[in-house]
């Protein structure tokens, strides 16, 4: 994927967000009482989803570092002998570690510019701007500006007609916000995280937003972080350059997402996903180019004919 940076393109960015943050302020006043506040700026130090603290572990990199740390920059190699994999989810993401090893890079739908459903937005994009209204709930990802559009309140066409980024419905819970997400149509690069685990038409993701304790957030962010390093702390700053808040007495939030696809998974499965608050919101697009800048093939979208 080729990261732009550009005057046009930063104004167009900071009007697009600075639009997001009215309608966020307007949908706040939208919401009853009975509505948790869950919109604003979030933010998390690393990739990947968390493990669970139980159940079934999901698919992680078998590479270490002598640390004992992730090893992502060597290669992505997912433990395809994982239980949770059927015979066909083995054998594709076994595939892909072998390509990983041979020092090329796997192409997914974020390399490629192009949708990215969950849950392999949710495993690639470390941002979130969380906006609420009455009768819609939209995300929207800081790498790329990728945005999702969920249905309040809804139920899916009895005849969903699938999609690259699937058709979402969500309602609330008491104090949890339900997102269920299906139809996904797979893509050229049909996987859910970056290490090539695979999935079919039959993906069914089911995502569990709750606001917890500021502590309990920034135990749960450290304790994912140190699988990617040793060092301890949480840095003031975000991958792409968002500042977190350091103000504990503020809630974080946490999302619980329960992944089920029965040609690819012998059994659904679960990972989370722990932010904090934060500020500054960064300049990323993703865009057509000729020079090809990650994955085995380029296929980034491109216009049939020049805009000029």
């Amino acid at each position: 994927m080729r990261i732009v940076s550009a005057k046009r393109v930063r104004l167009a960015a900071c009007g697009a967000v600075s639009a997001a943050m009215v309608v966020c302020a307007a949908a706040g006043a939208e919401k009853p009482a009975s509505v948790p506040d869950l919109s604003g700026h979030w933010s998390r130090t690393n990739f990947n989803l968390e493990q669970p603290d139980s159940g079934p572990r999901f698919i992680a990199n078998t590479l270490k570092k002598p640390d004992g740390t992730i090893d992502d920059d060597t290669a992505r190699v997912g433990d395809y002998s994982n239980p949770i994999l059927t015979p066909e989810g083995a054998r594709i993401l076994r595939e892909h570690g072998e390509l990983s090893r041979t020092g090329k890079a796997l192409s997914d739908p974020h390399n490629q510019c192009w949708p990215e459903p969950p849950p392999f937005t949710l495993t690639i994009q470390v941002e979130v701007l969380l906006l609420q209204r009455k009768d819609e709930v939209t995300l929207i990802y800081v790498n790329g500006q990728n945005v999702r559009h969920v249905r309040m309140n809804a139920q899916h066409p009895t005849r969903v007609k699938p999609t690259l980024s699937g058709d979402s419905v969500g309602r609330y819970e008491g104090d949890t916000l339900v997102i269920d997400t299906i139809a996904i149509k797979p893509s050229a690069w049909p996987v859910i995280d970056r290490y090539g685990t695979p999935h079919s038409d039959a993906l069914h993701v089911v995502e569990r937003y709750r606001l917890i304790g500021g502590e309990e957030a920034a135990v749960a962010m450290r304790k994912h972080r140190r699988t990617f390093t040793t060092a301890d702390a949480i840095p003031r700053f975000g991958i792409y350059g968002s500042e977190f808040d350091t103000d504990m007495s503020k809630k974080g939030l946490q999302v619980e997402v329960t992944v089920e696809d029965p040609k690819m998974f012998a059994a659904p499965w679960k990972g989370l996903l722990t932010y904090r608050p934060a500020n500054g919101w960064p300049e990323m697009t993703c865009a057509e180019s000729v020079t090809q800048s990650a994955g085995v093939e380029k296929n980034a979208p491109v216009a049939n004919k020049p805009d000029f």
